[in-house]
């Protein structure tokens, strides 16, 4: 079994998702409160005949936000451009990909957290008046020039808001946060992608699939495509319940979405650190993994799952953890089998 299963299960598989993505508001699960506000924004803009506000979209891995991205440009009927912060590595990137908007674009820019700092502070002027500063020349004849830019949208995708400046911050006019799936709605995204596959499946089988998606979208459909293998190889390939039961045994992935290495920062927190406070750093080590995966993929699940509290001095496992792994509290704060 892979270690990182579910660090595998959050990447998106690009053939997939341009089959299973929703390209319009009606076709798009879940998420019902953002996607009204937006849907409002979208309206009012376009009998204005103006650009969308900017947009920062805000949530862990795999709840859609590249999704509402390209749903928001296709309502706009604009055109999209994509990109994200680690791969703006210099101010004259940001500058050709500015330059090269037309009236109405929307920028597209994932991970937005990621951005440098040097390259973030050109985005402000141009954010907010559609004006970029360039430096031309070096030294004695270095000199300032300043672009007009066209009316665009700047949709920014993160995982971590937090790590974003104020300045940034407090230029979007709208900040939407996305919240885990509720396992109805996850149901429906199963069923939908099913029907798109071509697979054959009850919806007891995809009501198994989806609560144990761990609340996201881009893993429900990555289950799918493994359980409907597995269908396909060991059964007729209708998946069923107790098809889909069995297959997502295979993957150890058991009937609360806990994978491996879940159980395995649970059991290390508990075993090798006491029950914690343990820093993220020194369980990265431990777990062998690395601190950035832990905090983004499988952290905000073990904490909203109540398994993990995260406290100012560290991550310490909660009663669920032991009861979790089979384990309690003895006396003197050790755990020992029940």
């Amino acid at each position: 079994m892979p270690e990182r299963l579910d660090s595998t299960l959050n990447k998106p598989d690009v053939a997939l998702e341009m089959t299973l993505r929703p390209s319009l508001f009606s076709d798009f699960t879940g998420q019902p409160k953002v996607k009204e506000r937006l849907e409002i924004s979208v309206a009012a803009a376009r009998q204005r005949g103006e650009a969308l506000d900017h947009i920062l979209l805000n949530g862990p891995p795999g709840l859609g936000k590249t999704t509402l991205a390209n749903i928001l440009a296709k309502a706009m009927g604009a055109n999209l451009k994509s990109t994200s912060g680690p791969t703006i590595e210099k101010a004259s990137d940001l500058a050709g990909l500015l330059t090269n908007l037309e009236e109405g674009d929307v920028l597209f820019i994932d991970e937005i957290h990621r951005l440098q700092k040097t390259i973030e502070e050109y985005l402000y002027p141009a954010m907010e008046d559609f004006k970029l500063d360039i430096i031309i020349d070096q030294g004695p004849n270095a000199r300032s020039v300043r672009l007009n830019l066209p009316r665009f949208t700047l949709i920014g995708a993160t995982t971590r808001s937090g790590l974003l400046s104020a300045p940034l911050l407090t230029r979007f006019g709208m900040r939407e946060r996305l919240d885990y799936y509720v396992t109805a709605d996850l149901e429906k995204i199963v069923l939908r992608s099913a029907n798109l596959l071509g697979v054959e499946i009850e919806p007891a089988g995809g009501h198994e699939i989806a609560r144990r998606s761990r609340g996201t979208p881009r893993i429900a459909n990555n289950l799918l495509r493994r359980v409907r293998d597995y269908a396909q190889v060991k059964h007729d390939g209708k998946i069923t319940a107790t098809i889909a039961d069995r297959a997502l045994a295979m993957l150890e992935i058991d009937q609360n979405g806990l994978d491996e290495m879940d159980k395995r920062i649970l059991e290390t927190i508990i075993l090798k650190f006491a029950g914690g406070p343990v820093g993220v750093n020194s369980l990265a080590v431990a777990v062998g993994e690395e601190p950035d995966t832990i905090e983004e993929v499988y952290e905000p699940y073990l904490i909203m799952e109540g398994y993990l509290n995260r406290t100012s001095q560290g991550r310490i496992a909660t009663e669920l953890s032991y009861q979790k792994l089979g384990l309690k509290m003895a006396k003197g704060g050790q755990p020992g089998l029940l």
